[in-house]
């Protein structure tokens, strides 16, 4: 190791509580198995309930609730952080991954408008409500960490209207994180996640032309997947980032524009 020991780098979680939104499937399903087997009891928050319990089951005894919310109600979000603060007694890291598909399924055929107002009520508007509400709480306790979700080409802009209505609403979330980290510094660090072509539910039923491209744009010559995400995470939230805030971090395998 060239005199560098590797015991410094600290990424065990464990008696850390977090919650994670959005923890029922894909990057937030991920990020929540991640978490506990680094050591971390885990709350859950989703929209189904069967896919919480099996999210929940999988955790084990790392289980540390369960909160069901949609985050597009008006005042959920801030129903949620209520209902989370109540039934917790600490929270250490809070993982905004609850986020609008308007890709996949009946949304995939929505107009353009009804889909940037659903975008922004859960992507943009909930996780600020979330942030700022638990970020508060943690910083007026012992302090902690909250990780967002945005995605890498909105700092370069995709063609077509999923590019301007991500850009739109993950852009938003990317800004809103650097400030946050400003505004609950330095007892609560605030990071952001920029994911690329990572594989979910879209992804596992795109054309080949968009397979193609996932490959083409990435330095690596693959998509990423949700655990990618997940294992990015987990270093943001770990003592190992302890001097990292307002920062966010690109996983995308080195984007490139074809």
């Amino acid at each position: 190791m060239n005199g560098v020991d590797a015991s410094a780098v600290d990424i065990d979680l464990t008696d850390r509580t977090a919650l994670v939104t959005g923890a029922t499937r894909g990057i937030g399903r991920a990020v929540a198995l991640e978490l506990a087997a680094a050591g971390a009891r885990v709350a859950i928050h989703g929209r189904s309930a069967p896919a919480a319990v099996e999210v929940a089951g999988r955790l084990g005894d790392r289980h540390a609730g369960t909160f069901l919310a949609d985050l597009a109600e008006t005042g959920a979000a801030d129903r949620l952080v209520a209902e989370v603060t109540a039934a917790l007694p600490t929270i250490d890291t809070v993982v905004l991954v609850a986020g609008a598909d308007v890709l996949t399924g009946d949304a995939a055929h929505w107009a353009f408008r009804r889909k940037l107002d659903t975008l922004l009520s859960i992507d943009v508007i909930a996780t600020m409500e979330m942030a700022r509400g638990l970020g508060r709480w943690m910083a007026a306790r012992d302090g902690g960490t909250v990780v967002t979700i945005g995605w890498d080409q909105a700092a370069v802009g995709m063609e077509g209207d999923s590019g301007e209505l991500f850009a739109a609403a993950k852009g938003a979330v990317m800004a809103f994180t650097r400030s946050a980290a400003r505004s609950l510094g330095p007892k609560v660090r605030v990071n952001c996640v920029a994911p690329g072509w990572i594989k979910t539910a879209w992804g596992e039923h795109a054309s080949e032309t968009w397979q193609r491209r996932a490959v083409r744009e990435s330095m690596l010559g693959r998509w990423g997947t949700p655990e990618d995400v997940a294992h990015a995470v987990h270093f943001l939230v770990s003592p190992a980032a302890g001097f990292i805030t307002g920062q966010v971090l690109p996983v995308n395998g080195g984007f490139r524009r074809a």
